[in-house]
């Protein structure tokens, strides 16, 4: 099982500049690139100081000139918010720049948030059909003199300006839950992206079923790769992982408030949540993300993995960002490169 560092720039509260998060990001992928990790991840998101990130081409063509072994993925691309000619072209150019390191993720986007914004009016079930509108189009288009005539999209024969360096293409994942969409990336050839996000490891094991479920369907289909993305930190002491679990608790007491869409937005931030807002939300509580998640110290961390490795899964990637400070997460992903990764040989 490889593993990979997932890190957009996002913050909670005003005080830090976007110039020093972005200095910040570039750090930890440094650390993930010494360390050895397989890749880095980093996504799209639009209006959000929550997930900074609006086109993740121009990080990964950053990071290619700072980094060496990494993989560069999008984790992901929101397709309906692309045009085919578009997408295919300025992933092509990435992957040139990267020296051939791009690994391109697809997602259909979840914030409403987002979508009220630049997404014209489109509904979810309209975005799903884009995404898997969107796989045969940019294939086509890097191979070449590809015309499309579908609901969303029509134009002539066209070719990728410019066309990929990794032939045919760069891998190509799609973030999966339900289990359409595991059947329809299993059946185009593209690896899967998941995450149980809060959920427990009922949820991880009902994710890999989906996977394994699309797979025996398509036995024809040579088995595409499968990764796991989940919050991740790693303590030295009780103490550290009780605050890392505070962390990650207050991550998705604002992840939740943002996907309801409903509260006050100033400066790309919403409204400040209370401790009393907070602790409503049971089930976001510390000691249930330290349960459902994986935090804790080296030892329990390792013996979570193996159990995810012995699921099947090809690839974990560390989800880094809560809004902890920098020094936590840099410690954290250090104990993680040096007391974890060892234990996969």
């Amino acid at each position: 099982m490889k593993f990979s560092l997932f890190a957009h720039m996002e913050r909670l509260t005003p005080e830090q500049s976007h110039a020093e998060l972005y200095d910040e990001f570039i750090r930890l992928a440094g650390i993930a690139d010494r360390g050895g990790m397989h890749a880095l991840w980093t996504g799209e998101h639009h209006g959000m100081d929550f997930t900074i990130a609006p086109n993740p081409f121009i990080n990964l063509a950053d990071l290619a000139r700072r980094t060496t072994n990494l993989r560069l993925g999008t984790g992901t691309v929101v397709a309906p918010f692309w045009h085919p000619i578009k997408l295919a072209g300025e992933a092509a150019m990435c992957d040139i720049v990267s020296g051939g390191r791009l690994d391109l993720g697809i997602a259909r986007g979840a914030y409403a948030y987002e979508y009220e914004r630049i997404g014209g009016g489109i509904e979810a079930a309209e975005a799903g059909r884009r995404l898997r509108a969107m796989i045969p189009a940019i294939k086509g288009l890097w191979e070449g003199d590809h015309a499309v005539d579908n609901e969303f999209w029509s134009f002539p024969a066209t070719t990728s300006a410019p066309k990929p360096l990794q032939r045919p293409h760069p891998p190509i994942w799609i973030a999966a839950r339900d289990p359409a969409s595991h059947d329809f990336a299993v059946a185009n050839g593209c690896n899967v992206q998941v995450t149980p996000l809060s959920m427990d490891d009922g949820e991880v094991e009902s994710l890999m079923a989906r996977f394994e479920a699309a797979c025996a369907s398509h036995a024809q289909v040579p088995r595409p790769k499968i990764m796991l993305l989940r919050h991740t930190f790693v303590g030295e002491t009780e103490a550290e992982v009780a605050r890392g679990a505070a962390d990650v608790s207050r991550f998705y007491c604002h992840f939740a408030t943002w996907f309801k869409n409903r509260r006050p937005v100033s400066q790309g931030l919403i409204e400040p949540l209370d401790e009393a807002e907070m602790a409503a939300m049971e089930m976001f509580s510390p000691a249930k993300m330290r349960a459902n998640n994986v935090i804790g110290r080296p030892a329990e961390v390792v013996a979570r993995l193996k159990r995810y490795q012995a699921l099947g899964f090809d690839e974990y990637s560390f989800w880094i960002d809560t809004g902890m400070t920098f020094e936590r997460k840099k410690r954290s992903l250090e104990l993680f490169i040096e007391q974890v990764m060892p234990e996969f040989g």
